[in-house]
């Protein structure tokens, strides 16, 4: 099971194994806060693709269209496959306050 969490929220035990899938450790959290188990900062957007985005919803279909291009040459990609596999509860953690239009939603949507 794979669900979508943001940093700031509080983390449960529910969460199982916590990825974090920002390029940019999230503003204001400690890592002692975030309790990640991992930062796989390689599979998030490229700079010039998340600088592009901007978290603009006009440009979301745009954003997922090009994201899962990265992905599909991202070797990351990999190694997250496998943490979905070995961990019955995987949670993608992100820093983004829009919770639909952000790169954790893309990368759940192209694990499926």
């Amino acid at each position: 099971m794979i669900k979508l969490k943001r940093v700031y929220e509080p983390v449960k035990k529910s969460d199982g194994f916590r990825v974090l899938v920002d390029r940019l450790w999230p503003r204001g959290v400690s890592k002692q806060k975030a309790k990640v188990d991992v930062w796989m900062k390689e599979i998030g957007p490229t700079d010039k693709l998340r600088k592009w985005f901007g978290h603009d919803p006009k440009r979301w279909n745009g954003f997922r269209t090009k994201y899962k291009a990265e992905l599909k040459k991202n070797p990351e990609l990999k190694n997250l496959k496998a943490l979905a596999k070995k961990h019955k509860n995987l949670t993608l953690v992100y820093g983004a306050k829009d919770e639909e239009h952000n790169q954790a939603v893309v990368l759940k949507e192209f694990l499926k």
